[in-house]
């Protein structure tokens, strides 16, 4: 049987800090991919954006946070994932940044719940695909 090559699509994975923990959201029932999956704030790489400009669209519809809320620590390397189930390879566009307000954010539709954690105890939450390598990309823990 021959395997289909995967379709690339570029996305960003953003991770919010705080005092030393991060913010992961659990995504609802109403997104396309990973229903009720921990994640940071993401979202597909629009055509006529960067990767960067996509990150603060992406956190401001998901967090209500805007960018003199933001400052930007990293932005890693892209990291290929692929899920051969959903015949998607995701090229993640990883970023770092530190928040001035946690109680600041307020989330959308995309998502159901959120938490902050210490970056350590990532593996005790069920993930999107590979957070945990996205994360390692922009924050030494």
């Amino acid at each position: 049987m021959i395997n289909k090559p995967l379709q690339e699509k570029h996305v960003v994975t953003c991770f919010l800090e705080y005092e030393n923990e991060i913010l992961i959201l659990r995504r609802s029932e109403q997104v396309g991919s990973y229903q009720g999956r921990w994640a940071g704030v993401s979202g597909y790489i629009e055509a006529e954006t960067t990767a960067d400009e996509q990150a603060f669209i992406e956190i401001e519809e998901e967090t209500s946070l805007c960018r003199k809320d933001l400052e930007l620590i990293r932005s890693g390397k892209p990291l290929p994932i692929e899920d051969e189930k959903l015949g998607v390879k995701w090229i993640v566009h990883p970023y770092l940044f530190h928040i001035k307000d946690r109680d600041k954010v307020k989330i959308d539709w995309e998502h159901k719940e959120t938490r902050w954690i210490n970056p350590r105890d990532i593996d005790n939450y069920q993930t999107v695909p590979k957070l945990k390598e996205t994360l390692a990309q922009v924050y030494k823990c």
